[in-house]
């Protein structure tokens, strides 16, 4: 086990563990300097961290937001107050071996256990970016303590979320495909206390397979209406859990509860979908679906989206077929999950129509692909 010791002799004001960069001086608003200082000596968490983080705020300090940076500066106080209180609970502690860093967590779940409510909303915000520093200046023994601290909130907060919610944040911190149908089999029949590969206890909560589907599909909806994803690998995680959690349900693709109601697909899917039907499987169709799930050729985001006025900038916009784009504006990026859901709508047709043939086996190919590369992508 993960050893981590705080060192009472290092822990003079002078040795803070966070300096934020200072914003222009026209939007600066004056503060009181932070004061604490922690230093530790050890390795990553027992588990591994869940990636919904707030984005990089990017190196440039005079190009972040004036209210990220204030919300930045708010919750790098609250973490400066707690790494303070951690401090003074643990100084008159004598540790030894393997119980160094079970004092620690016990002591960072009580201290943030009072604190949880009251937590700004840039708390992790400011979590984030004083890993990220740690980071760079190589300092696992910080790096490593802000990181139980972030698990721990997560965990709180995970906690206080309805269940559906709590088995989405559980499946997209399970990395194996089967792991990840067993834990959805044990919460669709109730949930329950159940060991561990390593034999800890933990406990699973009962869930409906419907609202874990329709909650990760929730969330995707709201990160791929943005004009740039701030993080593809948890879009990955996400549409995973939701394929899988779709095809576990009674009727698998063509189960009813999947049928969102649609009478338009999208457009920009479609496109890209007609593409792939018209060429033969293999790598060279893999590599296309690979790119436009990296965010490439048609699934780049847009920066500065527009109208096309110009020759280069109207191929775009072309439709179905190479017709004319129906809405006459260039279509949005294609989005996985967004794309997944579109091959799943046309396959469900094709099978409804008792048309299944080629055109259904290369469509399977697609959707079977596509989650093979998402897997790679989340994990």
């Amino acid at each position: 086990m993960a050893i981590l010791r705080l060192a009472p002799a290092a822990l003079s004001p002078a040795c803070a563990v966070v300096c934020f960069p200072c914003r222009p001086s026209s939007q600066r608003v004056p503060r009181p300097a932070s004061r604490s200082a922690l230093v530790c000596l050890a390795a990553t968490p027992k588990v591994p961290l869940p990636i919904a983080s707030p984005a990089s705020l990017g190196d440039d300090p005079s190009k972040w937001d004036p209210a990220e940076c204030d919300a930045l500066l708010r919750g790098g106080e609250q973490v400066a107050s707690v790494l303070q209180e951690m401090v003074t609970l643990m100084e008159d502690m004598e540790m030894d071996g393997a119980f160094q860093q079970v004092a620690v967590e016990l002591v960072a779940q009580g201290v943030i256990g009072k604190r949880v409510d009251e937590m700004e909303s840039g708390f992790l915000m400011a979590l984030d970016y004083m890993i990220q520093l740690a980071h760079k200046d190589s300092d696992d023994e910080r790096k490593s303590l802000l990181e139980i601290i972030k698990q721990t909130v997560l965990d709180h907060l995970t906690k206080k979320c309805p269940p559906h919610v709590q088995v989405v944040g559980l499946l997209c911190q399970t990395e194996k495909k089967d792991s990840r149908h067993e834990l959805l089999r044990r919460v669709a029949a109730g949930g329950g206390v159940f060991k561990n590969e390593k034999g800890l206890k933990c406990q699973i909560p009962g869930a409906n397979l419907n609202d874990i589907a329709n909650q990760a599909d929730d969330l995707l909806e709201t990160m791929e209406s943005r004009d740039i994803i701030p993080d593809r690998k948890l879009l990955a995680r996400l549409v995973i859990v939701r394929e899988e959690a779709r095809n576990m349900m009674g009727g698998g693709l063509l189960d009813e509860r999947n049928d969102r109601g649609w009478t338009t697909l999208p457009e920009a899917e479609v496109n890209f979908l007609s593409k792939l039907v018209a060429l033969k499987p293999g790598k060279a169709l893999e590599r296309m679906i690979r790119d436009v799930m990296n965010g490439k050729g048609e699934g780049a985001d847009n920066i500065g989206q527009s109208i096309a006025d110009s020759p280069s900038e109207q191929e775009h916009l072309a439709g179905v077929s190479g017709k004319g784009s129906v809405s006459g504006s260039k279509p949005r990026p294609v989005r996985p999950g967004m794309f997944l859901e579109t091959v799943s709508k046309v396959l469900g047709g094709v099978y409804a129509s008792n048309s299944s043939g080629i055109t259904a086996q290369h469509l399977e190919w697609v959707h079977q692909t596509t989650l093979k590369i998402l897997q790679e992508m989340a994990f």
